[in-house]
């Protein structure tokens, strides 16, 4: 019904004077539309006048900058805010707007860069729900305009931590955008390095704050680290067909996904602590295994050094713990794959060394040498199973069982170099027991199942390992490193046919007892006329040096070796001799020994090695060792030497050995004749020259000597014997025999108490008993003898 306005009666003679003001407001003519907009809440109007007409406008900055106001001043209103724009996008976003949606992202932005309070929580929720919406659309721009939001946020420092929000569908979804597989080559760079700065954000998002550790969780490590890897994988697979490109500049870096992934991947390894490290590297092993990547493995050699580098020093053992762990793992995989695992556990422990290894020192050595034995079964066997013929696959595989071999006696070699001299002392023992020597049980490795080629096998791979663990030993002595213990299944070792064997216990003698790295420079055997041009270090020989030379030393003397033989030691010998005699400096020695070099020069050439090592070298048929002028002279040696106060006792000791039962049944497939080696230093004692006879020894001694099986019968009888004596025969007789054994053990005690314990002589006298009568014999003062102490 249509308004009438009452006209009063003193003036219904009057004319209508129009006032506007009677008129209705609008509310009254505008319809229910209008009375609605009036009534909406404020932050709804000012949220929807951010938004202008024609999206390509942009943001309205008038109106953003009232919200924000707004905002701040009420912060209780934060959260409608959000729940409103999120309606907003959602609906934009189902309609295709869009240009509004650009708009709502950059409104939510500013907000979350102004409101720092804690107030912003319920705010958050709202913003990651509409994140997650553009994240979930299949547009492109919209999933990167998500990520670029969520970092922002990822970058803000919230007050007090929410345990209660999880980023699990983030972590999906970003794994799943650094995957992307777009046709088009530049957005599918947009969204892989999207999403890599994605689980960059949630990294940096969730890590630090301990109590809320769900990102270390093995169902999130499996989704992150593969994505990182994939992206870094990718472009090493481009550059390796392309070449290397070069290295790339600030602005390049953000659009290369590998350089960022990597940057991603180092900042999560440099947050890692020590219950979550694990977690991190395992999906590592599990990324390479699926993608094969061990075989070449120049990918997995560089992700290991960027794990090493990346993480805390203390924490580099659990790495090779893993990398050892994964090597058990794939113990029955082809070569190839092994040497692969093995060359990542080399640059590994490179690093790991120049640090803290911790208690994987051992473990390192023990999984190493274990697998070097493996190793050569598997050569073996190859070799057993194609029944000897030279098959191509079969001479591959032992071509590549060799390629582990060598990779295990490197990395063995490198970690024991980079490790402290009392470490490596006792990785030496530990390599040593493993050695096997033929018919001892003192080495821990089970060479019962390879044969005598296999064992063979076993000690050089060790020896040469050892070898590569000595290199660079500094002993502060001798005695120390060359102890009983260590030093007797080496030498046991020198005397097994093999020559290799052989070599490799000479070479590592050398650097045990080359402390000054003298080595090099004399190297090969000759005549030195001058030794000061040499540079010789030298320092003063300490005591223990001293007592271990006099104790483990002697001259050898046998004759039973080849011409040749012979004639080499004597020319070793002369080449020696001739160093010594000049280091030393005694002027007598050094006459002796230059004469005799001279002579031979003269008259038996071949006993110097100059001539000796030759291709070609005419030999004597025998040695005459009457003409003394040809051979350095014990005696003349022992007068100079003994002249100017060194000690001689021992240069014309002849070296008998003491064969042991362990040493008979170690010595049984060694050398026969090397027994005993006579070299061209002739005994003698003043004008005699008499030549001191030593037991000869014949091959009948020897068998007699290694057969020793009547023994071990007689003694298994005599013990059977005393077994059944004490199981039948009566007590009285047992007790009877024991009583008489301890009579004489008795009466073989007091005859020696009674010449070792006597008192001392008295001036008063001596008693003694004859025939029943007691004298005392005095004894005279200047007889008697008093301890040096006493005497002044």
């Amino acid at each position: 019904m249509k308004a009438y306005i009452a006209v009063p009666v003193a003036e219904q003679d009057k004319s209508y004077d129009y006032n506007p003001a009677w008129e209705p407001g609008p509310c009254v003519c505008c319809g229910v539309c209008c009375c609605c907009a009036a009534l909406r809440p404020r932050y709804k109007r000012l949220v929807d006048n951010i938004f202008p007409e024609d999206p390509k406008d942009g943001l309205v900055k008038a109106d953003m900058e009232k919200l924000t106001f707004y905002a701040v001043s009420a912060p209780e209103k934060l959260d409608r805010i959000g729940a409103y724009l999120a309606e907003r996008l959602s609906r934009d976003v189902v309609r295709h707007r869009y240009g509004y949606v650009f708009i709502a992202m950059e409104a939510l932005d500013q907000l979350l860069m102004a409101c720092h309070s804690q107030s912003i929580k319920p705010f958050v929720e709202s913003f990651l729900h509409m994140v997650a919406k553009l994240l979930e659309s299949g547009e492109p721009r919209l999933q990167v305009l998500g990520t670029n939001s969520f970092v922002k946020f990822a970058n803000i420092e919230e007050d007090t931590p929410s345990y209660h929000r999880r980023y699990d569908f983030f972590v999906s979804r970003f794994s799943a955008m650094c995957h992307s597989c777009n046709n088009d080559l530049e957005i599918r760079n947009e969204i892989r390095i999207a999403g890599i700065r994605g689980i960059q954000g949630v990294v940096r998002k969730t890590v630090n704050d301990e109590l809320r550790a769900t990102i270390w969780e093995p169902q999130h490590m499996d989704k992150i680290v593969p994505s990182l890897l994939y992206n870094m994988q990718k472009i090493e697979d481009i550059d390796s067909r392309i070449g290397l490109p070069a290295s790339p500049t600030g602005g390049d870096k953000e659009e290369n996904p590998a350089v960022l992934a990597e940057n991603c991947f180092r900042e999560l390894l440099g947050r890692a602590t020590y219950g979550n490290m694990n977690n991190a590297v395992r999906p590592v092993f599990a990324h390479l295994d699926h993608h094969r990547l061990w075989d070449p493995n120049e990918f997995a050699v560089h992700c290991f050094k960027i794990i090493m580098y990346s993480i805390q020093a203390q924490y580099s053992h659990h790495v090779i713990q893993e990398i050892l762990g994964h090597l058990d793992f794939h113990k029955r995989d082809s070569p190839r794959v092994r040497a692969g695992i093995i060359q990542v556990l080399l640059e590994a422990v490179a690093i790991a060394a120049k640090g803290s290894i911790g208690p994987t020192v051992l473990e390192v050595f023990n999984t190493l040498l274990k697998h070097l034995s493996l190793s050569v079964d598997f050569e073996l066997g190859d070799r057993h199973s194609s029944g000897g013929s030279p098959h191509i696959n079969t001479r591959a595989k032992e071509g590549d069982e060799k390629i582990v071999q060598n990779a295990i006696i490197q990395t063995i070699g490198f970690f024991g170099s980079n490790l402290p001299d009392y470490q490596r002392s006792e990785i030496m023992m530990f390599v040593m027991g493993r050695v096997p020597v033929f018919g001892t049980m003192s080495h821990t490795v089970d060479t019962s199942q390879l044969g005598d080629l296999g064992t063979r096998r076993i000690q050089v791979m060790l020896l040469r390992s050892l070898l590569m663990v000595t290199s660079g030993y500094n002993a502060k002595s001798i005695m120390t490193v060359l102890s009983a213990p260590f030093l007797d299944p080496l030498l046991s070792s020198s005397l097994m046919e093999d020559s290799e064997l052989r070599q490799l216990v000479l070479e590592i003698l050398h650097n045990l007892i080359d402390r000054h790295d003298n080595r090099a420079k004399l190297r090969g055997i000759r005549i030195i006329p001058d030794v000061s041009d040499l540079k010789i270090k030298r320092d003063k020989i300490s005591r223990q040096d001293v007592s271990f030379m006099k104790k483990d030393t002697a001259i050898l003397n046998e004759d039973n070796l080849p011409m040749f033989s012979r004639c080499s030691i004597m020319a070793l010998v002369a080449a020696y001799l001739n160093f010594l005699s000049q280091m030393i400096a005694v002027p007598a020695f050094c006459q002796h020994i230059s004469k005799v070099i001279e002579t031979r020069t003269v008259e038996a050439p071949y006993f110097l090695p100059e001539t000796i090592f030759r291709e070609k070298c005419s030999l004597p048929k025998t040695l005459d060792k009457d003409d003394k002028s040809l051979f350095f002279l014990t005696h003349k040696i022992a007068e100079s030497l003994g002249g100017s106060g060194y000690s001689v006792e021992r240069l014309s000791v002849p070296y008998v050995p003491q064969v042991t039962d362990e040493d008979r049944l170690s010595r049984r497939k060694s050398i026969v004749d090397t027994v005993s080696i006579q070299v061209d230093i002739l005994p003698g004692n003043g004008t005699d020259d008499k030549v001191h006879n030593t037991e000869e020894i014949t091959f009948e001694a020897l068998k007699k000597a290694i057969d020793n099986t009547g023994l071990e019968e007689q003694e298994k009888e005599k013990r059977r014997l005393v077994i059944e004596k004490f199981q039948k025969a009566p007590f009285e007789e047992i007790a009877a025999q024991c009583e008489t054994k301890a009579h004489l053990l008795h009466d073989r005690l007091a005859q020696i108490l009674e010449l070792t314990i006597r008192p001392p002589p008295s001036p008063s006298g001596t008693l003694t008993i004859t025939a029943g009568h007691t004298h005392y014999q005095s004894v005279p003062v200047y007889e008697m003898k008093f301890p040096d102490l006493c005497v002044y």
